[in-house]
């Protein structure tokens, strides 16, 4: 069984690197072992994308280099 992310308890943060412009907003979550819940701050009821803390890791590297 896999476990399930609390979400519903999840705490968003506004990521650091959005412009703070209204239509580029990203949020994160950063309460979740193991897990990096991504969402779009204009949606905040509408779709997360949830990364592993790996990849996510990852990518953060690549995009502030």
């Amino acid at each position: 069984m896999k476990p399930t992310l609390g979400l519903a308890t999840a705490v968003w943060r506004k990521s650091s690197y959005s412009d703070g412009g209204a239509n580029n907003c990203l949020e994160v979550a950063d309460n979740c072992p193991d897990a990096v819940p991504v969402r779009d701050s204009k949606q905040s009821d509408g779709p997360i994308l949830v990364f592993g803390a790996g990849p996510w890791a990852s990518f953060l590297s690549y995009v502030t280099k």
